[in-house]
């Protein structure tokens, strides 16, 4: 029985097909998980980067209150009380017992106050910069771990090609030991190769279940979908990635900045800070109320082993971040060179491996398969000819793999807020 639709009709239900079709690549990539959406979901739900953070308000906090006046100093005293003879306990009746109520302010000096100010503003920067690195830690291992399961995905998909070649080798073996063309040892090498590949698939199955589980600390259950292809990784140029710029130097500088800042507190704490205190005494009403004016100054009177020992210690410890920023600015500068250098000769690698070696072991693996159809070879020479072939592709994917966590390592010396593998090459 036919069924006629009318003609909107059936019109209606071509341009949904045309739509489907359309929009199903972008149906199915959103079911994929892409690199930059790894790293970019690992930022948002780490917990180091949420604690950095909360760090970082805690000092900004600190900074405002660092530059405050210190609270004054509410006072009350009983003054001179009798204790026997007729007037015992009275608050009244002796003209020397006072009620008293004062207020103390401590007054620091402005110049020890903007050193503070300076300090807690450095500690704030300091601690901006831990939540960057905390940021860039988690961005890395995340684009790490996602690498890890798409590389060993990769030889996986290359096992299971050799897989099927070892299973019509199998067959091949056996048809030619069937029509006593072959020797049943053909056919016993054949099938131990062919165990072999699928042991060796196993075990890539289990490195991608671990990366799965790596991947999943950082982006959860997404972890499980499909990965998206892999970015081309390019090399930066060598003034691409300042060396002040990065987080380890940042971090030595604001440690070298926090000690100057610590070292101006001690310097100004040096010069004492006075105290001024205002105080209404109130007799009995026979008597006359009293107001007293005091000031405080203390006395340093050892100051050359106390606060000049002090501040002679932070400019040690100044020294010393000093020192530690240097020796950070040659390691970075000496590991950045070293791994640009590592990256240069793996390309090399690379490019020998597409140019030369995969071609000579594809025609290796043909030429011994021909030989061996013409009757003039073994099938031991095509299972060697084949297993080089698949050594010669698995070496391949591990020097594309060095090339990318060398990636890693170097762009996440920064923490990435957009795209990654936009660098381009020297």
């Amino acid at each position: 029985m036919n069924v006629r639709l009318p003609l909107a009709s059936a019109r209606r239900a071509v341009c949904g097909v045309l739509v489907l079709l359309v929009a199903w690549p972008t149906i199915a990539r959103s079911a994929s998980l892409s690199m930059e959406t790894a790293v970019a979901l690992a930022a948002e739900r780490s917990r180091l980067v949420a604690s950095a953070s909360a760090q970082s308000r805690a000092a900004s906090e600190l900074a405002v209150a660092a530059g405050q006046r210190p609270d004054p100093v509410l006072r009350l005293g009983l003054n001179n009380l009798p204790i026997d003879g007729p007037d015992r306990f009275s608050v009244t009746r002796d003209f020397m017992t006072m009620r008293s109520v004062g207020v103390m302010q401590e007054l620091t000096r402005a110049d020890k106050r903007a050193a503070r100010v300076e300090r807690a503003e450095r500690n704030v920067a300091l601690a901006d910069v831990g939540r960057k690195q905390a940021v860039a830690e988690v961005q890395r291992d995340a684009a790490l771990a996602w690498l890890d399961r798409s590389f060993a995905e990769s030889m996986r998909d290359q096992l299971r090609r050799q897989i099927e070649q070892a299973q019509q080798q199998v067959q091949a073996a056996e048809a030619l030991y069937r029509s006593s063309r072959g020797s049943q040892t053909e056919v016993f090498t054949a099938r131990g190769d062919l165990e072999g590949l699928r042991d060796r698939l196993d075990e890539t199955e289990r490195e991608i279940d671990v990366a799965t589980v790596r991947l999943a600390r950082f982006v959860g259950d997404v972890a499980k979908e499909p990965l998206t292809s892999r970015p081309a990784f390019a090399l930066a140029a060598d003034d691409a990635l300042p060396i002040e710029r990065t987080l380890v130097v940042a971090e030595r500088l604001s440690q070298e900045n926090a000690a100057l800042a610590e070292a101006r507190v001690t310097d100004a704490e040096r010069r004492s800070d006075w105290s001024v205190e205002l105080m209404l005494s109130q007799r009995g009403p026979a008597y006359s109320n009293m107001v007293s004016i005091n000031l405080s100054v203390p006395l340093q009177w050892d100051q050359k082993n106390r606060q000049d020992r002090e501040h002679a210690a932070r400019l040690a410890m100044l020294d010393e971040a000093r020192a530690r920023l240097e020796d950070a600015e040659r390691a970075v500068e000496a590991d950045i060179r070293a791994s640009q250098a590592a990256w240069r000769n793996q390309e090399r690698r690379l490019r020998r491996h597409d140019e030369a070696l995969l071609p000579l072991a594809e025609q290796r693996s043909a030429a011994a398969l021909a030989a061996y159809a013409a009757g003039s070879g073994s099938l031991a020479g095509v299972l060697e000819a084949r297993r080089n072939a698949l050594q010669v592709h698995l070496d391949r994917l591990r020097i594309e793999a060095d090339i990318a966590r060398l990636w890693a390592q170097l762009t996440f010396l920064m923490p990435q807020d957009g795209p990654t593998t936009s660098r381009t090459a020297p």
